[in-house]
């Protein structure tokens, strides 16, 4: 049986640990068996994993301080290959290949427009992580991404050939949600004849930009009623709540806070609206889209375009712009688009659809 093996170390409730809770499964009901190199107190976690999958402690809380553990593993596992995921631990994976003196593949990946994702951090951070995709991440087998404008962004910013770096879909949604009927959220907003509802998700940070959304939420207010929802946590919720009552629309704005799968908001919610200044990819669009739910989203680096391809199955607009994202959602809610139409956007990005592209570019027989 061929054997693949995921060394990651996350947050556990990143886009990679979503991405990697609907992968690892897909890749054992094919008949791989599949090892998760765990870094203690970090995710992804697999609260019940499927047949086929392991769970290896590498033995510490800390990437680094794995090696030994990582090491360890290649050397008398031997899988087939070995995915890595994000420059702390795709430098450890490195070098533990090259210690175990390991025939394994090694496939890194990485899931953020690093350019802007560095530009806040230290200027050793900063050096070490351009070095190491510059001049290390060429000694693995393949790199890969989750959009062209992170591929181009590692390229340009790195120096590492834009030739080495493959796109990867990730897989954001099951595929029974293209067709599921989901009931509606306990929540008094989604009963039948309220106002309608304007829907965010993600961390209450400042990548999110969740400020101009409120603010664009209260032009769009002055003029109808609607009503705004964020599901997520985070250090900048009392400081939402605050601009809420500055601009008067605090009785129209909820924080519920962290929703695991928050598809059934997404459902039901009439507009789904994404303000980053800079993402990745961005899952909860295509998650939204899944569902048949009219998007808005700021066409920062990167994702959103590629995803809408560019405004077709979704309006974008300028980053910090809440003028024209009040506008954008006041248009899709007096005229969204029909839910099939929508869906087809999501697709690409199936648990199935993924799988497929992910053990293409692993090397593995799809």
């Amino acid at each position: 049986m061929q054997r693949i093996a995921i060394f990651l170390s996350t947050s556990g409730h990143s886009g990679v640990d979503r991405a990697m809770q609907n992968l690892i499964p897909a890749l054992a009901r094919r008949g791989y068996a599949v090892d998760l190199l765990k870094v203690r107190r970090h995710g992804p976690y697999l609260t019940s994993p499927p047949a086929g999958v392991r769970i290896i402690d590498l033995g510490s809380r800390h990437t680094y301080t794995c090696l030994p553990g990582v090491v360890k593993y290649l050397a008398s596992e031997k899988p087939d290959v070995l995915l890595a995921d994000k420059d702390r631990v795709n430098r450890t994976a490195l070098l533990a290949r090259l210690l175990a003196r390991s025939p394994t593949r090694l496939v890194l990946s990485s899931g953020t427009t690093i350019s802007i994702d560095l530009a806040t951090r230290g200027a050793f951070e900063r050096w070490l992580q351009r070095f190491s995709m510059g001049h290390l991440y060429p000694f693995a087998d393949k790199v890969i991404v989750t959009s062209n404008g992170v591929a181009d962004d590692m390229a340009a910013y790195t120096g590492l050939e834009r030739q080495r770096i493959e796109v990867v879909p990730s897989p954001v949604v099951p595929d029974s949600l293209l067709t599921e009927m989901l009931p509606k959220p306990d929540h008094p907003w989604f009963a039948d004849g309220e106002p309608p509802l304007i829907l965010g998700v993600g961390e209450l940070g400042a990548r999110k930009d969740f400020a101009t959304l409120l603010r664009a939420f209260a032009r769009l207010r002055q003029r109808r009623a609607c009503r705004l929802m964020i599901l997520g946590r985070g250090r900048q919720r009392q400081q939402l709540l605050d601009q809420a009552q500055a601009l008067g629309v605090a009785e129209d704005f909820a924080l519920p806070g962290f929703v695991e799968a928050p598809y059934r908001f997404m459902a039901h919610a009439d507009v789904f609206a994404f303000s980053s200044r800079w993402e990745g990819l961005g899952f909860v669009i295509i998650e939204a889209l899944a569902v048949g739910t009219p998007v808005v989203a700021t066409d920062c680096p990167s994702g959103p375009s590629e995803i809408l391809d560019n405004g077709r199955y979704g309006a974008l607009v300028a980053i910090g712009d809440d003028a024209a994202m009040a506008a954008q959602i006041e248009r899709q809610l007096d005229a969204p688009p029909p839910p099939e139409f929508l869906r087809q956007a999501a697709a690409p990005y199936t648990v199935s659809a993924s799988a497929d592209a992910y053990l293409q570019a692993l090397g593995m027989n799809p």
